[in-house]
């Protein structure tokens, strides 16, 4: 079993870190492990544990901000923001339904690591376009700091940006402060029944072309409805194709109507109030449908909206695959119908362009390309970047790709 070591503070990260350079170990960086099982199965000699550098060191509802150290639990930073009607408008993922693992396990550090944003990503931005400074430790065991406590601060190179989604393979986050964003008063969800895929594009298509503002977007193919926790969805046993509205009701019912005119022509409608409406969205950004304890490979896509339906039918057709959308098609979400991954048929659908992340596997199956392959030029420059901040190579050595 790999050793575990836990620091207090930065000054500990930076020993540890500098320790570990000296030693030439590697370091699995870890927050509460909840996305410990995402990447390729790399071997490392020891755990960096942050989950002790926890706590939130400023927040300022009157500007937005908030500011705490890694370790901290997104679910304790979003009862905090609740307390003043505020939240994290990028509505991070909660891997542990999906993962096997405990529910609301989720740092910071870890959300903006894996930079994975929820439904509003189509309207509020992806998880780095919040962050606004962050506090780290390089793998040359040094510190440094970017950004600030204000939304407009940077000059020169944006690195709390860079390392967002670096899943901590170039710097050892310990503090980062982040912007928040009033909650909306009230949410109501528009539901067409019945649409296939290509026809539940188009209408999502319609409605994030007008002036509804929506800012959620989702379709669930009959299947994949009847696996939502919600009984209001599972019961329509049809597909369901959702649109979320927020903000304040004289707003909603005023855009509500708008909504329902550019809808009508493709199904039978129907809605979701307040608490049906956030229940749904959760399930959604933690794809619940396939939080089912098995070990069938689930697949994360992003590509072009309006090719979703198209990428995601080729998948279906080669692999037998379940499949539900988000980011109004944007976003694919895969499970496979047994444990292989069928890589093949995914990349090969994603041939015109897009990406795509192995979320869940077993360690055998992850220990090829989980990450979106890198052509030559991108690699080196990745290698580039890597050798820059850690040029031993002792964080999270290979998680993303061999080698890096």
């Amino acid at each position: 079993m790999t050793d575990a070591l836990k620091p207090r503070d930065e000054a500990d990260v930076v020993e540890v870190v500098a320790w570990a350079l000296a030693e030439a170990k590697t370091l699995e960086v870890i927050g509460q492990g909840s996305k410990r099982l995402i990447g390729r199965a790399a071997q490392t000699d020891l755990t960096l544990d942050l989950s002790g550098l926890n706590g939130v060191d400023l927040y300022e509802p009157e500007e937005l901000i908030l500011s705490a150290k890694a370790g901290t639990p997104i679910a304790e930073i979003e009862r905090l923001l609740a307390e003043k009607n505020q939240e994290l408008a990028f509505e991070p993922m909660d891997c542990g339904p999906l993962l096997g693992g405990r529910v609301g396990a989720g740092t910071l550090g870890g959300t903006l690591a894996a930079n994975l944003s929820g439904p509003r990503r189509i309207k509020a931005g992806a998880a780095r376009d919040h962050s606004l400074g962050v506090h780290a430790v390089s793998g040359r065991g040094e510190r440094f700091k970017s950004g600030g406590r204000v939304v407009k601060n940077v000059t020169g190179y944006d690195l709390s940006k860079l390392v967002a989604g670096s899943w901590g393979t170039l710097a050892v986050m310990t503090d980062l402060t982040i912007k928040v964003l009033p909650r909306a008063e009230d949410v109501v969800t528009m539901l067409v029944l019945g649409a296939d895929d290509a026809h539940a594009n188009a209408a999502m298509m319609a409605a994030m072309g007008s002036s509804c503002e929506v800012s959620g977007a989702a379709h669930l193919p009959a299947s994949a409805a009847l696996r939502m926790p919600l009984p209001v969805v599972a019961g329509a046993r049809t597909s369901v194709t959702a649109l979320r509205l927020e903000g304040i009701p004289a707003s909603i019912a005023y855009r509500r109507k708008k909504l329902e005119e550019i809808l009508r022509p493709f199904g039978t409608l129907s809605a979701l109030a307040a608490e049906d409406s956030r229940a749904f969205w959760r399930a959604v950004r933690d794809a619940l449908p396939f939080a089912d304890a098995t070990p069938r490979a689930v697949w994360r896509l992003s590509t072009a909206a309006n090719a979703g339906a198209d990428v995601a039918s080729k998948i279906v057709a080669a692999t037998s695959a379940e499949v539900f959308y988000d980011w109004a098609g944007g976003l694919i979400w895969l499970e496979m119908p047994t444990a292989i991954a069928e890589e093949n048929a995914v990349r090969a659908a994603l041939a015109r362009g897009g990406h795509a992340l192995l979320l869940r596997a077993e360690a055998s199956v992850r220990a090829s390309a989980v990450f979106e392959p890198q052509d030559a030029a991108l690699a080196a420059l990745s290698r580039r970047v890597k050798e820059s901040f850690d040029p031993k190579g002792i964080l999270n050595p290979g998680r993303m790709w061999a080698g890096v």
